[in-house]
């Protein structure tokens, strides 16, 4: 019986919103953000958001308080601990950073559903301020993916996963949930016996509908948390009945 590997983006995926956004909205950065928001790649962006924070008197405190009133559809919440109840391995796969999701997960009793999350990764410097770091480190060589930002290519994560479990014994058959263009790319990974669940109408959505001749998964599209949760359970159990016979 195969593996069901179950990935999913977070912004706009797992929750509706976007958690970058909600911090600088919430915490009142709207301004300077706007301000640098064409100066800088987003990743750093975010960097010097904390930074900016931190020069207000915020603490990392401060920060964590706020993602805390984060909200979770109740529909999302039930699909993950579902998912995770039924054996699946479920990951994260996202352009937001590890501090941002960690903390959303963890307040909605949902970080031990996950078995790995692949993010931007975060750390305190030497005066416990948050710094966001790219998922790609600056001092590598820059990935050659023309179809991904600089910090992180999903599709290079994906190789990753995939490659992790070549000498298992057991095959593993995937499903994506994501909603963005930088969803794109793992995508393009999938096999014949995959599937990928993009939200109608976002990036990912747009570019399968433009390219379905590269798509080889079996696309089964989304607009709510509600049908999110119905068709991954679907899936679930069809790949499951699937294997079993």
């Amino acid at each position: 019986m195969a593996k069901i590997v179950i990935l999913f983006d977070f912004d706009r995926t797992l929750i509706d919103g976007d958690s970058d956004n909600w911090v600088v909205t919430e915490m009142g950065l709207t301004e300077i953000f706007h301000q640098l928001r064409f100066t800088l790649p987003w990743n750093r962006l975010m960097d010097r958001m904390m930074m900016e924070l931190q020069s207000q008197g915020r603490s990392i405190d401060d920060i964590e308080s706020c993602l805390k009133k984060m909200p979770i559809d109740s529909h999302i919440i039930e699909a993950i601990k579902s998912a995770k109840s039924l054996g699946c391995d479920l990951k994260i796969v996202s352009d937001a950073n590890q501090f941002f999701i960690e903390k959303i997960l963890e307040h909605h009793d949902l970080l031990d559903c996950f078995s790995e999350i692949y993010t931007n990764p975060t750390s305190l410097d030497d005066n416990g301020n948050l710094r966001i770091l790219p998922y790609h480190s600056d001092a590598l060589p820059p990935h050659s993916c023309n179809l991904c930002p600089s910090n992180l290519c999903k599709g290079l994560v994906m190789d990753h996963i995939r490659a992790s479990s070549s000498n298992d014994q057991i095959p593993r058959r995937f499903i994506y949930l994501g909603d963005g263009g930088g969803d794109f790319c793992p995508t393009l990974k999938l096999r014949e016996c995959d599937f990928v669940m993009p939200r109608t109408n976002y990036p990912l959505w747009k570019k399968i509908s433009d390219n379905p001749l590269l798509i080889k998964a079996e696309v089964k599209e989304w607009s709510s948390a509600e049908e999110q949760q119905r068709i991954l359970l679907q899936l679930v159990s069809t790949i499951t009945k699937e294997e079993d016979s």
